[in-house]
């Protein structure tokens, strides 16, 4: 973590078999959130360009949430034909799409509010419902856009949390064994509530798959995950390894600061 490039980040040194092998760390949330909306912008066009639609998973939480805003000023992100963009969500809590733990609710806010696109190409997850009701529905919505075939997605936005958990598979729980599903209910012991969340074959057969991690309070989960090997059950962030995809970690110095 040593060279300051032009673009602004500094590269950390790669790390053979490191979890963390792929990554940047720029100087500070801002300039973060800045790159984190450029990427997202860039592999949507790219996608459109390619494929003429582009399938994209977010994520909630806090940290993506500037880089939702500035995608939705960009001028790349203005020039975007959302006509062309399917939007579905990495995961959500039980509960309903007003509420201010929802991760709808927030991308709503910072990004779908703000631009021009089709109802129809928003898929959320119905938090409302029971559970498995909601994870069923999911289930199913993606084995229709997708014809029952494993979700192929353009990108996946994802964090990590201080245990390790990424989208909602937390250490531990059922999902993390679920291999014939595209979505899950999941009961998270730890927060005593449940959850909907992708599967991992759904995440790691995406083509881009980017983690956004942010802040002094996730750094030591960060070294933890560095010194670690892929496939660390109690570590779930450390299961994500695209089959054939692309896996970058994005970091601002306070996450980064123990590495």
């Amino acid at each position: 973590m040593k060279k300051i490039t032009a673009n602004g980040y500094a590269l950390a040194p790669q790390k053979v078999n490191s979890v963390l092998k792929q990554r940047r760390v720029y100087r500070d949330p801002t300039e973060l959130a800045q790159a984190t909306a450029e990427l997202i912008a860039q592999n949507i066009l790219n996608s459109i360009f390619e494929r003429g639609i582009c399938y994209i998973a977010f994520s909630g939480g806090e940290t993506p949430r500037t880089a939702y805003r500035i995608l939705s000023e960009n001028p790349r992100g203005v020039g975007i034909d959302w006509n062309k963009v399917q939007i579905y969500f990495v995961d959500e809590r039980m509960v309903p799409p007003n509420d201010t733990e929802s991760n709808f609710l927030m991308v709503e806010q910072e990004l779908l509010s703000r631009i021009k696109i089709p109802q129809q190409n928003i898929h959320r997850i119905h938090g409302e419902l029971d559970a498995k009701q909601a994870g069923d529905l999911y289930d199913q919505e993606l084995r229709v856009a997708f014809v029952n075939a494993t979700p192929k997605f353009d990108l996946i936005l994802l964090g990590v949390g201080e245990d390790g958990h990424t989208a909602s598979l937390f250490p531990g729980t059922d999902a993390l064994h679920a291999t014939q599903q595209f979505a899950v209910a999941n009961f998270v012991p730890a927060k005593k509530s449940w959850r909907v969340t992708f599967t991992l074959p759904v995440i790691n057969n995406a083509r881009n798959i980017i983690f956004l991690v942010s802040g002094v309070a996730k750094s030591q989960i960060i070294s933890t995950l560095s010194r670690s090997m892929p496939d660390d059950q109690l570590l779930p962030a450390s299961l994500i390894h695209p089959t054939t995809g692309n896996l970058e970690w994005m970091l601002d110095a306070e996450a980064a600061s123990l590495l």
